[in-house]
């Protein structure tokens, strides 16, 4: 049986990298590629029963995390390898939560996409050790998180584009919300995370690996 996989990010040379790597399998088949949501969006209608998404977590227009949560609600057998320049230790877990089958940072070696894409299409979850480590520290002192990590989904993509150097008029455009709510969402934000203004927020973002 051959495998049907969509290769999704927006960098045309990384998209190149990561197709270039898969086919070294004989039993897969890239059947498209996607520079975003919207493409993706329309390569799966194009191309039907897909078995295999290759995809990195930062995509123009809408936030990763939003997009595994639609994808795994309209299809929950559809399989998500996460590859992203984001550490493991910041991202996995959201991911995984969201519907994710894998997650793989970018510096990894090739042969780690090809064991990935073997694990997942065997049925079984590709986790690396920074991730298990991550999960079992979740586990074993769930009070004991880092701020962030209590943030909800919506609230951690407020917390980055913030980070990022974004106004909140900017991250309302691109979140499609209005002002009014991003400014709640960053009310929240610093509440929870126990910070009193911006520039305590982007000291963190930069300590913790999240901007």
């Amino acid at each position: 049986m051959t495998l049907r996989v969509i290769v999704v990010d927006d960098h045309a040379i990384v998209r190149r990298g990561i197709v270039e790597i898969l086919t070294e399998r004989s039993d897969l088949t890239v059947v498209a590629e996607a520079a975003d949501y919207g493409q993706l969006r329309t390569q799966l209608r194009q191309h039907g029963e897909v078995d295999l998404l290759v995809m990195d977590l930062s995509l123009p227009g809408k936030d990763g995390i939003e997009i595994l949560k639609a994808l795994h609600g309209e299809n929950p057998r559809l399989k998500v390898l996460i590859v992203s320049m984001h550490p493991e230790e910041q991202y996995a877990v959201r991911a995984f939560k969201a519907g994710a089958s894998g997650y793989l940072n970018k510096a990894s070696a090739p042969e780690r996409l090809l064991e990935a894409v073997e694990q997942i299409a065997a049925g079984r979850k590709y986790v690396t050790p920074a991730i298990a480590q991550a999960l079992i520290d979740q586990l074993a002192a769930p009070d004991e998180s880092l701020p962030h990590e209590r943030l909800s989904d919506r609230e951690f993509q407020v917390l980055k584009l913030i980070a990022s150097g974004q106004r909140l008029s900017d991250i309302a455009d691109s979140l499609s919300l209005s002002p009014k709510t991003v400014s709640v969402y960053r009310a929240r934000i610093l509440e929870k995370m126990n910070l009193g203004n911006n520039s305590e927020l982007v000291h963190y973002a930069v300590k913790h690996g999240l901007a």
